[in-house]
């Protein structure tokens, strides 16, 4: 019988994870990263407003999680931007949002990921909370069987290795995974699929800052608090203008000040990388790789930048990818490890 694997990417924008297997396709949704607390599991709206959310059951709370999080009621942004996230009720309730919407009732192996500065810390003690049983409201319940935790860029190198047809190759290959995400901009140095742990780290300069930074200037700008960071995220993704108090508002003269944040970033991590000639793959994955990319590329001009589709899922793909190959070793103890799995 074939094991159930699943993989879960709990970011601090948004929450990753895979609905199921379809062939080689590997199907992917997302939620934003919001848990709304009530005291209560029936959520507050009127019958004809049927939201896309489901309320979790964490300790004496329950938190409303889901795609349409943003209509609850509460206007406060529960966002848990700090670097316990992963002990957070919070946390747990995103990630059960995440297994109550696989419409699975047993998980044989799921894989979630860790900032790179959090993996070494961190893996053991989450490898221990997500297994066993998780109570997804209605009084139903997922159980996992084994847990597997992984630094976060590790899935996007395994999907870029597949998607490129280079698993064969990756595991004698030096690559550099760059990641920045909504809260961290983490790196990754790896020799074939293993961390080299000296030179890859994170740090806290991530899309929540540069969003923060404009909405202050903005603020400034037009004489009043804006926060509205989902409007001002969507317009530098699309190069569309916000409107603010009806009118659209040009954001061009603020976008050397948001690529500042990614030249920060990327000065940094360009001082942990000690052999930057000897890299044989660069790869740009994350939410926030449209507005790093110039820096990357400044920072590595002799190199060639590699992108992957809808890199905001590039984590999760690789961390279904490398728990497949995974569970597929663990049934055939024999067989030797593969090019896609994670040491």
């Amino acid at each position: 019988m074939e094991l159930i694997v699943r993989a879960v990417d709990v970011g601090s924008g948004n929450t990753k994870f895979v609905t199921g297997i379809a062939g080689n396709e590997i199907r992917c949704a997302s939620f934003p990263s919001v848990a709304y607390p009530s005291s209560g599991e029936t959520p507050h709206w009127p019958a004809s407003e049927r939201r896309k959310t489901v309320c979790i059951p964490v300790g004496p709370l329950f938190y409303e999680v889901g795609p349409d999080v943003g209509l609850a009621a509460d206007t406060f942004r529960a966002k848990q931007l700090h670097d316990e996230y992963t002990e957070s009720p919070e946390y747990m309730a995103l990630l059960r949002g995440a297994l109550s919407m696989m419409k699975v009732s047993h998980i044989d192996l799921l894989i979630v990921g860790l900032p790179v500065a959090l993996f070494s810390l961190k893996k053991s003690a989450l490898e221990k909370t997500m297994a066993g049983e998780h109570q997804i409201g209605g009084g139903k319940t997922v159980t996992v069987a084994k847990a597997m935790a992984v630094a976060q860029p590790q899935g996007a190198l395994v999907h870029y290795a597949a998607e490129h047809k280079k698993m064969a190759t990756i595991g004698t290959e030096q690559s550099l995974v760059i990641d920045p995400g909504s809260r961290t901009f983490d790196w990754l140095v790896t020799r074939g699929m293993r961390l080299v742990q000296k030179q890859s780290h994170s740090i806290n300069r991530g899309m929540s800052d540069v969003l923060r930074l404009l909405a202050a200037e903005i603020s400034k700008d037009v004489g009043s608090p804006y926060r509205d960071y989902d409007a001002i995220d969507l317009a530098l993704r699309s190069g569309k203008s916000p409107v603010i108090f009806q009118k659209p508002y040009d954001m061009g003269r603020h976008l050397p000040l948001a690529e500042s944040v990614a030249q920060q970033a990327v000065s940094t991590m360009r001082q942990w990388i000690e052999t930057p000639e000897s890299l044989q793959n660069i790869i740009l994955v994350g939410g926030g790789a449209f507005l790093f990319k110039k820096a990357v590329k400044a920072a590595f001009p002799k190199h060639r930048i590699h992108e992957v589709k809808e890199p905001m899922f590039a984590n999760v793909r690789g961390f279904q990818l490398a728990g497949q190959n995974y569970a597929a070793s663990a049934i055939a103890p024999g067989r030797d490890r593969g090019a896609g799995e994670i040491a």
